[in-house]
């Protein structure tokens, strides 16, 4: 009798393309361009760091060299996800850490 698999399989994203402008990620069979204007903090990524991506979800992106996160949305409509960010410092080093929220509008009361 064949076993059943456990939880859900998660396809991988795959970064297949790197320019000076961005780069392009497939998701799905779907590829997508990821600009370093609306996603800056990839820019002084090395090749290395920015194709090491993590699919943990299927609406979430994970870069562990960079701790980046980021939703698929994201990535599919910039525009909605304004970046938000924060500096710290980590070993004496300044440290980025930036997001893009969903930004969603408050009905009036």
């Amino acid at each position: 009798m064949p076993s059943a698999q456990h939880g859900k399989h998660t396809s991988v994203a795959e970064v297949t393309n790197v320019s000076v402008h961005g780069f392009w990620i497939m998701i799905d069979e779907e590829e997508m361009f990821a600009s370093f204007k609306h996603f800056p903090w990839f820019r002084e990524a090395t090749i290395a760091e920015l194709t090491r991506v993590q699919r943990p979800s299927a609406h979430h992106l994970y870069w562990p060299d960079l701790d980046i996160d980021l939703a698929v949305e994201s990535i599919a409509n910039p525009d909605a996800y304004p970046i938000v960010s924060k500096s710290s410092r980590t070993n004496g080093q300044p440290r980025v850490a930036a997001v893009r929220v969903r930004v969603t509008k408050q009905r009036p009361r």
